[in-house]
Protein backbone atom coordinates (compact mmCIF):
# COMPACT_ATOMS: atom_id res chain seq x y z
CA UNK A 1 0.00 0.00 0.00
CA UNK A 2 1.53 3.31 -1.06
CA UNK A 3 1.93 6.46 0.99
CA UNK A 4 -0.94 8.27 -0.75
CA UNK A 5 -3.35 5.42 0.01
CA UNK A 6 -2.36 5.42 3.68
CA UNK A 7 -2.81 9.17 3.85
CA UNK A 8 -6.24 8.99 2.19
CA UNK A 9 -7.42 6.30 4.62
CA UNK A 10 -6.15 8.33 7.56
CA UNK A 11 -8.10 11.36 6.34
CA UNK A 12 -11.26 9.23 5.99
CA UNK A 13 -10.93 7.96 9.56
CA UNK A 14 -10.34 11.49 10.83
CA UNK A 15 -13.37 12.82 8.93
CA UNK A 16 -15.57 9.96 10.14
CA UNK A 17 -14.50 10.57 13.75
CA UNK A 18 -15.09 14.31 13.45
CA UNK A 19 -18.55 13.75 11.99
CA UNK A 20 -19.57 11.25 14.67
CA UNK A 21 -18.41 13.59 17.45
CA UNK A 22 -20.72 16.33 16.19
CA UNK A 23 -23.88 14.26 15.76
CA UNK A 24 -26.68 15.74 17.91
CA UNK A 25 -27.80 13.56 20.80
CA UNK A 26 -31.44 12.55 21.01
CA UNK A 27 -33.59 15.25 22.63
CA UNK A 28 -34.16 14.59 26.32
CA UNK A 29 -35.93 16.05 29.33
CA UNK A 30 -33.53 18.60 30.76
CA UNK A 31 -33.20 20.92 33.73
CA UNK A 32 -31.74 24.27 32.69
CA UNK A 33 -30.11 26.48 35.34
CA UNK A 34 -28.66 29.91 34.56
CA UNK A 35 -26.93 31.85 37.37
CA UNK A 36 -26.67 35.37 35.92
CA UNK A 37 -24.64 38.28 37.31
CA UNK A 38 -26.83 41.34 37.77
CA UNK A 39 -25.34 44.82 37.38
CA UNK A 40 -22.81 43.39 34.92
CA UNK A 41 -23.28 45.96 32.13
CA UNK A 42 -23.11 48.93 34.48
CA UNK A 43 -20.09 47.49 36.28
CA UNK A 44 -18.24 46.91 33.01
CA UNK A 45 -18.98 50.42 31.76
CA UNK A 46 -18.23 52.26 35.01
CA UNK A 47 -15.07 50.52 36.18
CA UNK A 48 -11.57 50.31 34.82
CA UNK A 49 -11.07 47.32 32.50
CA UNK A 50 -8.06 46.15 34.49
CA UNK A 51 -10.32 45.70 37.51
CA UNK A 52 -13.41 44.30 35.77
CA UNK A 53 -11.35 41.82 33.73
CA UNK A 54 -10.14 40.27 36.99
CA UNK A 55 -13.38 40.46 38.98
CA UNK A 56 -15.87 38.93 36.53
CA UNK A 57 -13.85 35.78 35.65
CA UNK A 58 -13.23 35.20 39.36
CA UNK A 59 -16.96 35.40 40.09
CA UNK A 60 -17.88 33.07 37.22
CA UNK A 61 -15.26 30.63 38.46
CA UNK A 62 -16.76 30.74 41.95
CA UNK A 63 -20.21 29.95 40.52
CA UNK A 64 -18.83 26.95 38.62
CA UNK A 65 -17.09 25.50 41.68
CA UNK A 66 -20.09 26.07 43.95
CA UNK A 67 -22.08 23.47 42.01
CA UNK A 68 -22.75 20.56 44.39
CA UNK A 69 -25.60 18.71 42.64
CA UNK A 70 -23.90 17.46 39.50
CA UNK A 71 -24.99 20.14 37.05
CA UNK A 72 -23.16 20.02 33.72
CA UNK A 73 -21.76 23.14 32.03
CA UNK A 74 -22.99 23.93 28.53
CA UNK A 75 -21.67 27.47 28.15
CA UNK A 76 -19.95 30.20 30.14
CA UNK A 77 -21.15 33.53 28.83
CA UNK A 78 -19.92 37.02 29.68
CA UNK A 79 -22.11 37.36 32.74
CA UNK A 80 -23.67 33.91 33.22
CA UNK A 81 -23.14 30.16 33.37
CA UNK A 82 -25.53 27.87 31.50
CA UNK A 83 -25.84 24.65 33.49
CA UNK A 84 -27.99 21.67 32.57
CA UNK A 85 -28.92 18.26 33.95
CA UNK A 86 -30.67 15.36 32.26
CA UNK A 87 -32.26 12.37 33.95
CA UNK A 88 -33.90 12.46 37.35
CA UNK A 89 -34.51 15.90 38.79
CA UNK A 90 -33.09 16.79 42.20
CA UNK A 91 -35.64 17.36 44.93
CA UNK A 92 -37.07 20.89 44.91
CA UNK A 93 -35.53 21.74 48.29
CA UNK A 94 -32.14 20.49 47.07
CA UNK A 95 -32.38 22.60 43.93
CA UNK A 96 -33.42 25.77 45.76
CA UNK A 97 -30.69 25.20 48.36
CA UNK A 98 -28.13 24.88 45.57
CA UNK A 99 -29.22 28.24 44.18
CA UNK A 100 -28.88 29.79 47.62
CA UNK A 101 -25.41 28.25 47.79
CA UNK A 102 -24.52 29.94 44.49
CA UNK A 103 -25.59 33.29 45.94
CA UNK A 104 -23.86 32.82 49.30
CA UNK A 105 -20.54 31.84 47.73
CA UNK A 106 -20.89 34.61 45.16
CA UNK A 107 -21.18 37.24 47.91
CA UNK A 108 -18.28 35.79 49.84
CA UNK A 109 -16.21 36.16 46.69
CA UNK A 110 -17.41 39.73 46.17
CA UNK A 111 -16.07 40.71 49.57
CA UNK A 112 -12.79 38.85 49.02
CA UNK A 113 -12.31 40.66 45.74
CA UNK A 114 -13.13 44.01 47.29
CA UNK A 115 -10.44 43.40 49.92
CA UNK A 116 -7.97 42.10 47.34
CA UNK A 117 -8.31 45.20 45.16
CA UNK A 118 -8.81 47.70 47.97
CA UNK A 119 -6.09 49.91 46.52
CA UNK A 120 -8.37 50.64 43.59
CA UNK A 121 -10.66 53.68 44.02
CA UNK A 122 -13.40 51.60 42.41
CA UNK A 123 -13.18 48.63 44.79
CA UNK A 124 -16.44 49.54 46.53
CA UNK A 125 -18.32 49.06 43.26
CA UNK A 126 -17.59 45.33 43.40
CA UNK A 127 -20.00 44.83 46.29
CA UNK A 128 -22.38 47.71 45.60
CA UNK A 129 -23.14 47.00 41.93
CA UNK A 130 -23.02 43.24 41.48
CA UNK A 131 -25.53 40.57 42.46
CA UNK A 132 -26.82 37.19 41.30
CA UNK A 133 -30.12 35.87 40.00
CA UNK A 134 -30.88 32.27 39.04
CA UNK A 135 -33.20 31.17 36.23
CA UNK A 136 -34.51 27.59 36.33
CA UNK A 137 -36.55 25.92 33.60
CA UNK A 138 -37.54 22.40 32.59
CA UNK A 139 -37.59 21.34 28.96
CA UNK A 140 -39.24 18.14 27.74
CA UNK A 141 -37.23 18.07 24.52
CA UNK A 142 -33.80 19.70 24.69
CA UNK A 143 -31.21 18.63 22.14
CA UNK A 144 -27.48 18.41 22.74
CA UNK A 145 -24.90 19.12 20.06
CA UNK A 146 -21.19 18.58 20.81
CA UNK A 147 -19.21 21.73 19.96
CA UNK A 148 -15.54 21.37 20.78
CA UNK A 149 -15.35 20.23 24.40
CA UNK A 150 -18.76 21.63 25.32
CA UNK A 151 -22.36 20.57 24.77
CA UNK A 152 -24.52 23.14 23.00
CA UNK A 153 -28.16 22.98 24.09
CA UNK A 154 -30.76 23.53 21.38
CA UNK A 155 -34.53 23.72 21.30
CA UNK A 156 -37.48 25.94 22.14
CA UNK A 157 -36.99 25.48 25.88
CA UNK A 158 -33.47 26.92 25.69
CA UNK A 159 -35.01 30.03 24.13
CA UNK A 160 -37.64 30.11 26.88
CA UNK A 161 -34.97 29.98 29.60
CA UNK A 162 -33.18 32.95 28.06
CA UNK A 163 -36.45 34.87 27.67
CA UNK A 164 -37.05 34.43 31.40
CA UNK A 165 -33.84 36.33 32.07
CA UNK A 166 -35.59 39.41 30.67
CA UNK A 167 -38.42 39.69 33.17
CA UNK A 168 -39.84 42.69 35.04
CA UNK A 169 -38.94 41.60 38.57
CA UNK A 170 -37.78 44.73 40.39
CA UNK A 171 -35.12 42.92 42.40
CA UNK A 172 -31.44 42.35 41.81
CA UNK A 173 -31.34 38.88 43.37
CA UNK A 174 -33.85 36.06 43.22
CA UNK A 175 -34.45 32.45 42.20
CA UNK A 176 -36.91 32.12 39.32
CA UNK A 177 -38.57 28.79 38.54
CA UNK A 178 -40.70 28.44 35.42
CA UNK A 179 -44.20 26.98 35.65
CA UNK A 180 -43.00 24.07 33.48
CA UNK A 181 -40.42 23.25 36.15
CA UNK A 182 -42.83 23.73 39.05
CA UNK A 183 -45.22 21.30 37.38
CA UNK A 184 -42.60 18.60 37.95
CA UNK A 185 -42.66 19.29 41.69
CA UNK A 186 -46.35 19.03 42.54
CA UNK A 187 -46.73 18.68 46.31
CA UNK A 188 -43.04 19.32 47.07
CA UNK A 189 -43.33 23.05 47.63
CA UNK A 190 -45.48 22.54 50.71
CA UNK A 191 -42.97 20.04 52.15
CA UNK A 192 -39.98 22.37 52.00
CA UNK A 193 -38.39 23.24 55.35
CA UNK A 194 -36.45 26.33 54.28
CA UNK A 195 -37.76 29.17 56.45
CA UNK A 196 -36.15 31.89 54.27
CA UNK A 197 -38.22 30.93 51.22
CA UNK A 198 -41.15 33.17 50.28
CA UNK A 199 -42.91 32.37 47.01
CA UNK A 200 -44.22 34.96 44.58
CA UNK A 201 -45.72 34.57 41.10
CA UNK A 202 -45.44 36.53 37.87
CA UNK A 203 -45.19 36.04 34.11
CA UNK A 204 -43.69 37.42 30.93
CA UNK A 205 -45.30 37.93 27.53
CA UNK A 206 -43.53 37.11 24.30
CA UNK A 207 -45.00 37.63 20.80
CA UNK A 208 -43.82 34.17 19.71
CA UNK A 209 -43.96 32.10 22.90
CA UNK A 210 -47.04 33.75 24.43
CA UNK A 211 -47.47 33.89 28.21
CA UNK A 212 -44.74 32.23 30.26
CA UNK A 213 -45.67 31.85 33.93
CA UNK A 214 -43.15 31.52 36.72
CA UNK A 215 -42.67 31.58 40.46
CA UNK A 216 -39.78 33.34 42.16
CA UNK A 217 -38.10 33.57 45.54
CA UNK A 218 -36.65 36.96 46.54
CA UNK A 219 -33.14 36.71 47.98
CA UNK A 220 -31.43 38.85 50.57
CA UNK A 221 -27.77 38.78 51.56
Amino acid sequence: MDKKTNQAQAEQVKEKKSTSENVPKEAAQTLICIPDITGFTRFMSETDFKLSSKVIPSLLNKIVYSNEIGLEISEIEGDAVLFYKTGELPKLETLVSQCKKFQTEFHKQLHKLKARYSASPEADKITSMLGLKMILHFGKEVGQVPVGKRIKLIGEDVITAHLLLKNDIELDEYILLSEDLMDQYKGEREKMSLDWVQWEKDHIEDPHMGTIDFSFIPLSH
